[in-house]
């Protein structure tokens, strides 16, 4: 059996964007819900938020669907990282909790929006964990808590089957996320045997899709390919650049001292053969407070 990558658009799209169930079951495993706050049933909402303003920007993200108390979430794939990435999560996240309700609507009726961000690089290197949670806490009380935006990121090249170990479906699901792609020539007996996993297994087997959709999810990893050769090549410029300047002003800084000592030195000899602070001055530049003080 062939299997494609879940991670790939059109794969990730149709695991989580037409089964209720499993992203449903997705959320619930990645998202910070307390006990008691699980999500029980999902119904899908249009991927594309139109703006009331044509002049206004529109998003369009992977999966979005809201549950039966009106909590919103959003779900979104993202293979490459860039730190302005972050702020899309926030305006889409921003955008969805904002449209819950119309002028002259009781602010009582907004319901938390939830958006999970999926990431496949590492972009905390020098944090340890893959989970990231953001929300609005108070600065010096975090039990002090505004329940409107909740940000989750997960490094996935950072996931590792043993972090939290006890967190089950979790695990399952990142595990769904990261061991399975075209080299994959059968899938570990953990993840098939639960029901929710192994659907999704099934859903991602290269015999479920089309030969215009094969030729789709191979443009998306050319798409993916050329976009890291891009990233790739304006860091190298900008390191490039950035070294250059460096250099530039350390050789200028160093002239700079050089003759800097230079003078301190003419200036020592001169002020041994007597002459005044106000003639060693004039010929040399200092100051002098420094002349004084040699």
């Amino acid at each position: 059996m062939k299997y494609l990558n879940p991670k790939a658009d059109l794969t990730f799209k149709r695991v989580f964007g037409e089964h209720p169930d499993l992203v449903m079951s997705l959320l619930n495993a990645l998202l910070p819900l307390a006990p008691g706050q699980e999500i029980t049933a999902i119904e899908y909402l249009p991927a594309e938020m139109v703006p009331d303003n044509p002049w206004k920007k529109n998003s369009i993200v992977d999966v979005r669907c809201k549950d039966k108390l009106g909590r919103q979430f959003i779900v979104e794939m993202q293979m490459i990282w860039s730190p302005e990435f972050k702020y899309r999560v926030l305006f889409n996240a921003s955008k969805a909790y904002v449209r819950q309700i119309g002028n002259g609507e009781n602010y009582h009726l907004l319901q938390p929006v939830y958006s999970l961000n999926l990431v496949n690089e590492i972009f905390e290197p020098e944090m340890k964990d893959y989970y990231h949670h953001y929300k609005l806490v108070h600065d010096k009380d975090s039990d002090k808590i505004i329940d409107g935006l909740q940000l989750v990121f997960v490094e996935l090249p950072k996931f590792t089957p043993h972090t939290y170990a006890e967190k089950k479906m979790q695990v399952l699901w990142l595990r769904y996320l990261t061991e399975i792609d075209e080299h994959t020539i059968s899938v570990p007996e953990e993840l098939l045997s639960n029901p929710e996993v192994n659907k999704a297994v099934k859903a991602i087997e290269e015999a479920a899709f089309s030969p215009a959709q094969l030729l789709g999810y191979e443009k998306f990893w050319d798409i993916i390919s050329t976009e890291k050769t891009l990233f790739y090549s304006a860091e190298q410029r900008g390191l490039a650049s950035g070294m250059k300047k460096g250099m530039e002003e350390g050789f200028k800084e160093g002239i700079k001292e050089g003759f800097k000592k230079g003078e301190i030195k003419v200036a020592r000899n001169m002020k041994s053969f007597g002459m005044s602070p106000e003639s060693i001055a004039q010929i040399t530049g200092l100051s002098q407070e420094d002349i004084e003080a040699l």
